[in-house]
């Protein structure tokens, strides 16, 4: 009896593991049909191979043109799907949307059943590829003398394009068309997160002004909801905003010269010296390089003067932050948890390491292979970069400036303003890069603020809609984050994120 018993056991586990392999080929095998069937014969109209693909008894099932026999379904291919080259209706599978369920008797597979997404286009010629709709559909398949043929077709839940992102290039390009939503189930996002070699990213929400959410996501499921990332140059806007509060409580002067307080070595006896100030360093017109390091001779000059154009300038954060220690008498990072960190809360912000940053929760860079990079612990603070922080801790200091962040009125609409124009409708305000046009129609005048920060093996993403006080921030350890911005912002947003994301792109 015993050894029945094991007999039966290693038949199951020998069934077990055939099932397995068996799902797997299944899969790939109906890719491979649905490539045919829709890559070769719909897109490139190769009508000849439909004959051996569609079974005798094929129905197919429509929920806007009703039902069709082989016949009448071949002739639309004909008539209307491949009538016109100059305009030719494409379609795309949403990729991972599709699922593959077996259809067995008993243990002989007779069929399956093929469920997804898919996406339909216009391409015109002259005209760059359109996005026209969207659908969920379910075949049938079914095996036919050992040949797999296409038997029953459900398409259904025909939509006009939720999001149409600014270019078909673009879709590609950062893989705006994934299937699921971003916000969709943890273990869907994770599969987006491990196709693109993307180890972990956080995502706070913010709406009417408070942090909604916060939620983290990671191939391995392990990263915390705590989780701690460098946010490279996300630092600016809160350096900004601690300067703006030393403004308002009248401990600083926002278009007093710097030179007042501090003076560069590089720059001593230079005719602009006296015209620099922090109006123009945090709206990025400090007429600085980025960093000196990319001057020919490593040293600081300017390269306009201060006020006529804009240049973004890592070196305007660092020269503004050295003038404030130096008439304040006191480091810049106590001067940030007096004003900003201890009133918002913000534990988990720091500037650089110390035995105050729990590395068990630092989410460690990565690159675009998805290899880990060796951690570089800054000691020694940046204005301008290096800032480690969480998505909750920059959600709350986010939803923080959405309510008024204490300052008063007009100082708080210096802040947003544009202080100089970068190109049509959009500008660089006090700390943040202001996008207008974004509304179509004008409905409601919203306006997006947006920062970024990116460094080696590191990216995250900064967006407030400050008219109905939303806002969003994307934080990440991997070089090929980017890749879903657009995706998670027009998504999110819709009509106004699709166009700040196109605008980013003009």
């Amino acid at each position: 009896m015993r050894y029945r018993v094991i007999i039966m056991l290693l038949l199951l586990s020998s069934a077990a593991h055939a099932t397995e392999k068996t799902g797997h080929d299944l899969f790939n095998k109906l890719a491979e049909l649905d490539a045919v069937l829709f890559n070769k014969i719909f897109n490139d109209c190769q009508l000849h191979l439909i004959e051996n693909l569609v079974h005798g008894d094929f129905e197919f099932y429509h929920d806007k043109s009703g039902v069709q026999t082989r016949a009448e379904f071949m002739n639309t291919l004909k008539e209307n799907i491949c009538s016109s080259p100059n305009r030719k209706p494409i379609r795309k599978l949403a990729a991972g949307s599709m699922k593959v369920f077996e259809m067995r008797d008993n243990n002989n597979i007779y069929g399956a059943i093929q469920s997804g997404e898919h996406d339909f286009y216009i391409r015109e010629t002259g005209k760059p590829l359109y996005k026209t709709g969207e659908a969920k559909f379910s075949h049938l398949w079914v095996v036919d003398d050992g040949v797999w043929k296409l038997k029953r077709v459900l398409s259904f839940d025909h939509q006009n394009p939720a999001i149409t992102y600014p270019s078909a290039s673009l879709e590609q390009e950062l893989d705006a068309g994934y299937r699921p939503r971003v916000f969709g189930k943890e273990s869907e996002v994770r599969a987006i997160l491990n196709r693109l070699k993307i180890p972990s990213m956080a995502v706070g929400v913010v709406d009417e002004g408070v942090l909604q959410q916060v939620r983290v996501f990671s191939v391995d499921g392990k990263s915390p909801i705590n989780g701690l990332y460098n946010v490279a140059s996300l630092t600016k806007p809160i350096v900004a905003l601690v300067v703006l509060k030393l403004v308002n409580a009248g401990n600083w002067d926002l278009d007093e010269s710097l030179a007042k307080y501090h003076i560069d070595d590089d720059l001593r006896g230079h005719s602009f010296l006296g015209k620099l100030t922090s109006r123009h360093v945090l709206s990025h017109q400090s007429g600085f390089p980025n960093w000196r390091h990319q001057a020919k001779n490593n040293k600081l000059t300017f390269n306009f003067e201060p006020g006529t154009e804009y240049h973004y300038s890592g070196e305007g954060f660092e020269y503004l932050r050295r003038a404030v220690e130096a008439k304040l008498g006191r480091p810049f990072e106590k001067i940030a948890k007096d004003v900003l960190f201890i009133p918002l809360g913000m534990s988990d912000t720091h500037f650089y390491w110390s035995d105050r940053v729990d590395q068990d929760r630092y989410q460690y860079e990565h690159n675009a292979q998805g290899l880990k990079l060796t951690l570089d612990q800054h000691e020694t603070l940046n204005a301008a970069d290096n800032l480690i922080t969480t998505a909750k801790d920059y959600g709350v200091f986010m939803a923080h400036l959405l309510n008024g962040a204490e300052l008063d009125h007009d100082l708080y609409q210096d802040m947003f303003n544009a202080q100089v124009e970068i190109k049509r409708d959009i500008g660089f305000g006090l700390g943040w890069q202001r996008f207008d046009g974004l509304d179509p129609g004008a409905r409601s005048g919203e306006y997006a603020l947006q920062h970024t920060g990116s460094d080696q093996g590191t990216n995250a993403l900064a967006v407030m809609l400050p008219n109905s006080k939303r806002g969003l921030v994307v934080l990440s350890n991997s070089d090929n984050a980017t890749k879903l911005w657009t995706k998670i912002v027009s998504e999110h947003f819709g009509v106004i994120g699709n166009q700040l994301m196109s605008a980013n792109f003009r």
